[in-house]
């Protein structure tokens, strides 16, 4: 046969020559529709793969990204990254040696003033020390030593003695009753003090105040009377404390942060087992804690105050979300993280994180010379314009991209993030703007450093009376070291008023009455 000759048969929708060799055409194209067939499972398997290689994809960068995170790309704390590993780069060694350096100013102890000493024993040379001469006359200015020392603490007991006389007209027995502010627990109010102290100030157990108690002053104290006095203080603090809340309610500026906290279901108020969070309000003089088996808005409006008007620092957390972007001042340390974690990404994401973070740098080198009164205010704003629009160009381009809605590639988690930050831009700059705002809430991670301890040490509290000791705790004290005020006094006022029914003591700044200024006790 001339190969010119030969026909075309369709098979599969594709048109083949046919072949010289003797197989039946039908068979032929049973063949190649059976091939055809499995060319296109293949196909779909092939795309079914492709997406599930896709998705595990997107799944190795996130589980990578988060396994990349530490304490300077995230909100994760330095403690949480264990021993022995540095968060950020070690500078090298310098040349210096450690202590102070030639010229430093060198601190010695404070001397207690003459007439706060018990005894003052003067050593008078009598004869010269180099040819043995008699010496006379007097020093008028003689170096001072001094030594301070405790003495043996014992206990002051007062026993009460209460008689039963009976009545010689009807038989009765009368017996008398302990006089006004004579409580029953059988301790007085300054060792109360100093037991809500230790356990509340200096988070210490029951049974390590116990020890201290016994060991320091021969006191035995049981841990049921160290719960007790525990909660008579907390109920004592609570006047106090709900002053100090309407006081920060109504401040012109004050920094919000909170972490999460351990409640039990001691006494059933924490049946379904919730985590608890402990929230923390702090202006420059008192500083209000509060301990919430939630993290909401709801409990951020209950705190902070839905009419509150002043400026409050914090992180761009959703429960501040309401919160208008003009009494807005985020967090530039939490900002830091963000860009870092951005810039650790690849592609366009690194492009962005690092040019974000050299704006973050240059702010930072002008706000440390407003801070040190090297740089007036006026020429911080004019510096801070092309940074500014900086930030916002690059945010913008980080939004440039389209991502589907359930994307968790590296890129969609820039995306989203620079769409979350452009959305309360101008809640970054509110600090150039207005004086007195801090870039950072360094402030509220900073009171929060002992309830994070607390937590870590004790596991948190067992009840919803035990979370109430905590705040209330954390409140007096921190507030009342900030206006340098005696805390073991304020307790023990505090526990005294208590007892008498009289009024308690102010967690509120004290101010004299002739310029409204703030006095330390």
């Amino acid at each position: 046969m001339n190969s010119n000759d030969r026909t075309e048969i369709e098979i599969g929708g594709i048109r083949l020559p046919q072949a010289d060799w003797e197989v039946p055409p039908a068979s032929v194209q049973a063949l190649v529709a059976a091939l055809l067939n499995t060319i296109t499972q293949q196909q779909e398997q092939l795309g079914q793969l492709s997406k599930q290689l896709a998705v595990m994809s997107e799944q190795v960068s996130h589980l990578e990204e988060q396994v990349r995170q530490t304490s300077q790309n995230s909100s994760r704390p330095p403690s949480s990254e264990g021993f022995g590993k540095a968060s950020r780069p070690q500078r090298k060694a310098g040349k210096r040696g450690r202590g102070g350096q030639p010229g430093h100013r060198g601190q010695s102890r404070d001397l207690y003033p003459i007439e706060a000493c018990t005894e003052v024993i003067d050593h008078v040379p009598t004869v010269c020390r180099e040819c043995g001469v008699p010496l006379t006359g007097e020093d008028s200015a003689p170096y001072r030593h001094q030594i301070v020392e405790l003495p043996p603490i014992a206990p002051i007991v007062i026993e009460h003695r209460l008689h039963q006389l009976a009545c010689e007209h009807c038989g009765s027995l009368t017996r008398s009753a302990l006089p006004e502010g004579v409580t029953c627990r059988g301790y007085g109010e300054r060792l109360s003090a100093l037991v809500a102290l230790l356990s509340g100030g200096y988070r210490q157990s029951h049974r390590q105040v116990k020890t201290l108690l016994a060991a320091l002053a021969n006191i035995q104290i049981s841990t049921g009377s160290i719960n007790r006095l525990r909660q008579e203080m907390s109920v004592a603090l609570d006047t106090p404390v709900e002053q100090a809340l309407a006081y920060v309610q109504h401040g012109e500026m004050l920094h919000s942060d909170e972490t999460s906290f351990c409640q039990g279901n001691g006494d059933g108020a924490n049946a379904d087992g919730k985590r608890a969070w402990i929230w923390v309000l702090v202006t420059p003089l008192v500083s209000v804690f509060a301990v919430w088996l939630s993290r909401s808005q709801t409990v951020a409006k209950t705190l902070i105050g839905e009419t509150y008007d002043g400026i409050i620092v914090s992180d761009r957390y959703s429960s501040y979300g309401w919160i208008p972007v003009r009494q807005r001042q985020v967090c530039w340390a939490h900002l830091k993280r963000d860009f870092t974690r951005i810039a650790e990404r690849s592609g366009v994401s690194k492009a962005i994180g690092e040019g974000l973070l050299e704006q973050e740098k240059q702010l930072f080198r002008l706000w440390y010379q407003v801070r040190d009164g090297t740089l007036t205010r006026e020429a911080f704003r004019q510096a801070v314009h092309p940074i500014r629009a900086a930030v916002k160009q690059g945010l913008q381009d980080g939004t440039s991209y389209d991502i589907e809605p359930q994307e968790k590639t590296p890129l969609a988690k820039t995306v989203r993030t620079c769409r979350q930050l452009l959305a309360i831009e101008p809640a970054l700059w509110t600090f150039v703007e207005v004086a007195g705002v801090e870039p950072t809430n360094n402030a509220a991670e900073r009171a929060l450093r002992p309830a994070v301890i607390w937590r870590r040490t004790s596991f948190g509290s067992q009840s919803q009376a035990g979370s109430e000791f905590v705040a209330r705790l954390l409140t007096v004290v921190t507030s009342l070291q900030a206006q340098q005020r005696d805390v073991l006094e304020f307790l023990t006022q505090a526990i005294h008023a208590a007892r008498l029914g009289q009024e308690p003591p102010s967690i509120l700044p004290q101010t004299s009455v002739e310029d409204e200024t703030p006095l330390a006790a």
